[in-house]
């Protein structure tokens, strides 16, 4: 800012000087001190807004059915937790697992990780509905000890409710805004075994805007599978649907099995949109049937179906840098009586390598079906 001047002193009209004893003399211009600037307000710092919890390829544009959707969860059965991490415990997750119905949590404003001092098991009677809501911010940890989610309608520990476990409509499970870390049902043979974090028979399931990392289970066997999920006889053969969700997506966070590092099912169709499976391993050893001298296993580095009648719809989705020792580093399908199908639209499978055996033209794929898998805009090497 500028210097502002003071009144002059004018001396005119007198011809008196002063004496030598007065003491100096003024100055004729006296300036006064320089105002200091007001400093500019300091720009208020905001916090970020943390990211957005979601999972999956962001480039996929596969349309998304209503029974593929998220469930409004906006008038929740029960709620976990009383808004602080401390009270979102494995007890309290498995009690409302066991009791059903709409379920979310309320663990406060930050992300929370839950590690299962025991598996949570669906009471069949308990349906129809089972809906496990993690908001985004719940991640339920097996400690690389347990599976963390169980549901079997064939189980009669968890109660049959009809004459046809195999086939039959309810519980309907759905996870969703979840994290799944380090399930491990090595050593579980149930059902033939597999499912390190989320082993289903029976009923419908569904997956959507979830994360499944560093799953585990057995690390040989010809048939079972399932790092991250296995399923076993869904109702009237309707697809289990895995939608915007992702399995691995870093080095290191990939899960491993004897067979399909992510998925595994027998018999079961799948219709999976707008994923990502990245990093799984197929680790088993002698194939299916296994060879002779050999424990088994190790095929679909990330996908393992096998059975009969089903399908296998793949849209909107990455798989990469999947490895199987023995036969599909992506998918390994084969469909026993030659009547399974598999289609793969809008999606990208690269770099996925077969140790042992792959279909001619369709790298990282082993297929035996109906007919070659149907495969547009896509693009697999």
């Amino acid at each position: 800012m500028g210097v502002l001047l003071a009144s002059v002193l004018s001396g005119c009209g007198s011809s008196h000087h002063p004496s030598a004893d007065a003491g100096p003399s003024q100055s004729p211009l006296a300036l006064s001190p320089p105002i200091s600037p007001t400093p500019s307000p300091s720009p208020s710092k905001k916090k970020p807004r943390p990211k957005p919890f979601r999972q999956g390829n962001p480039d996929g544009h596969a349309a998304v059915p209503a029974a593929a959707r998220a469930v409004d969860t906006s008038h929740a059965t029960r709620v976990i937790g009383k808004g602080t991490p401390g009270s979102c415990t494995s007890s309290a997750v498995v009690s409302a697992v066991a009791a059903g119905g709409v379920i979310r949590f309320s663990c406060g404003p930050k992300p929370v990780t839950i590690t299962m001092g025991a598996t949570a098991k669906i009471r069949n009677a308990h349906g129809p509905r089972i809906v496990l809501d993690g908001g985004g911010k719940v991640t339920l940890s097996g400690g690389g000890r347990r599976r963390i989610l169980y549901m079997n309608t064939c189980d009669p520990a968890q109660g049959y409710t009809t004459s046809h476990c195999q086939d039959q409509a309810t519980p309907e499970l759905t996870v969703q805004n979840l994290t799944f870390a380090d399930g491990n049902s090595t050593g579980n043979k149930t059902e033939g075994g597999g499912g390190g974090a989320i082993f289903v028979r029976g009923g419908r399931f569904k997956v959507v805007n979830s994360r499944f990392v560093r799953n585990r289970c057995d690390r040989t066997g010809p048939d079972l599978g399932g790092a991250a999920i296995r399923v076993l006889s869904q109702y009237h053969n309707l697809p289990v649907y895995v939608v915007s969700s992702t399995f691995g997506g870093a080095s290191g966070q990939g899960g491993s099995c004897s067979n399909g590092g992510a998925l595994s099912s027998i018999g079961v169709s799948w219709t999976v949109l707008n994923s990502v499976m990245s990093y799984n391993s197929a680790v088993g050893d002698g194939a299916n049937p296994a060879r002779g001298g050999t424990p088994g296993g190790g095929s679909g580095g990330a996908v393992y179906n096998d059975g009969n009648r089903f399908t296998l719809r793949i849209a909107g989705t990455v798989i990469a840098n999947n490895h199987a020792r023995e036969g599909g580093g992506a998918v390994f399908f084969v469909s026993n009586d030659r009547t399974g199908t598999m289609r793969i639209e809008g999606s990208s499978l690269r770099h996925n390598p077969s140790a042992g055996f792959e279909t001619r033209g369709y790298p990282g794929i082993f297929f035996l079906g109906a007919h070659h898998p149907a495969v547009t805009g896509s693009h697999l090497g």
